[in-house]
């Protein structure tokens, strides 16, 4: 699929109802908020080029948006409310643990559920019929980054880690990936200690990369600067694999001292003209440069309108089209596969770049391995 953007020439012919589409963001603290307008902006920006071309058969995409605000009880409560309302499919959500709530309802429902962002493998438990996935595997990703921590000479690594499963999950993989290459993973309790206390382990420790698994802007700033200030600690790379420097908050609350941050994010090397028209019409729908989330989204709504043209607009519909269906992305071609351990329909594998922000402008990004 390759939607042409929308002009005053395009017009919508509805003949019938509007097609319902659930979407899951966290758009409310304690959610990573930065991250869910992003999510928001593709998804709403995919529904607006999609009505604007037509819609499906003529019937025009009805976005309805709820807050999960991270929290797995609202999620699933969420999707029992859009099925109930009578949503072909519901998508989005960026929190691993919201998502995998998200996704066991739906499940139990036999509603659509198309993830766009949260990476967590065991999305469910047993094999899922009704769940699909654009964003990689943890495991994937994150054995990228540590791959690219030990070609930069990292071996000796410590990890402020926050209590999640997520957090536990990176640590796990990070742990396997440096053991069998001879390194080794301290943990730091970022949630007991404060970040003087965690520079004063980390000194002792003597390892050369602190990670932060952790939220932001509490506690990942208070210890960004922190370590920053330590002289002890001159030369330890500081990193963010779950994306944290990615977002304006982050140069906002950090400036110069948030640069050097390595992360991982789901963007191509080089963007095709599609991304990069779809880039710049996030862009001005934001007000900002648009993260790799905000192209989620809007891949998100590229693979269930080609769905719905193509298969039906019936629940049963969507699901087959997972099975053999291939649309055209932001960030590449989009086809859904089973893979060993993983127990949805998933891509892969969307691009995985480790970027940070330049030091000598904080405002640019570098790319600093490409996975």
């Amino acid at each position: 699929m390759n939607t042409p953007p929308p002009s005053d020439a395009d017009t919508t012919h509805e003949s019938g109802p509007p097609v319902p589409l659930g979407a899951l963001v966290p758009l409310t603290r304690p959610g990573w908020a930065e991250a869910g307008r992003h999510l928001l902006a593709g998804l709403e920006l995919g529904v607006d080029e999609v009505n604007a071309a037509g819609g499906i058969g003529g019937r025009p995409l009805e976005l309805l948006v709820r807050d999960t605000a991270a929290d797995p009880g609202r999620a699933e409560a969420a999707v029992e409310e859009l099925a109930g309302l009578g949503a072909v499919a519901v998508a989005g959500e960026y929190h691993s643990v919201v998502a995998r709530a998200a996704a066991v309802r739906a499940e139990e429902l036999g509603v659509p559920f198309l993830c766009s962002s949260a990476v967590l493998d065991a999305l469910t438990e047993e094999p899922a019929r009704w769940v699909a996935r654009l964003a990689p595997a943890q495991s994937y990703g994150w054995r990228i980054y540590a791959g690219f921590l030990l070609a930069a000479g990292h071996r000796r690594i410590a990890v402020a880690r926050q209590a999640s499963l997520y957090w536990e999950t990176g640590t796990g993989i990070l742990r396997e990936q440096l053991a069998a290459q001879g390194g080794s993973v301290t943990e730091l309790d970022a949630g007991a200690l404060t970040p003087g206390e965690l520079c004063d382990a980390l000194a002792e420790d003597g390892a050369t990369a602190l990670l932060l698994l952790a939220g932001t802007p509490e506690p990942a700033v208070p210890l960004v600067r922190a370590v920053r200030a330590d002289r002890r600690l001159d030369g330890v790379l500081i990193g963010a694999p779950a994306g944290q420097p990615e977002f304006p908050g982050w140069l906002a609350a950090l400036g110069a001292e948030g640069a050097g941050v390595p992360f991982l994010r789901y963007l191509p090397g080089e963007p095709g003209p599609l991304a990069v028209r779809v880039g710049e019409a996030l862009r001005a729908r934001l007000g900002e440069e648009p993260s790799f989330v905000a192209h989620e989204g809007w891949d998100t709504v590229a693979v269930l309108a080609e769905a719905l043209r193509t298969y039906g607009t019936g629940r049963a519909d969507v699901v087959r089209a997972w099975e053999d269906g291939v649309v055209a992305g932001t960030r590449g071609e989009i086809r859904f596969s089973r893979l060993p351990g993983i127990g949805v329909r998933q891509w892969a594998w969307p691009p995985v770049q480790v970027a940070d922000r330049d030091p000598a402008e904080p405002g640019r990004f570098r790319v600093l391995h490409q996975g």
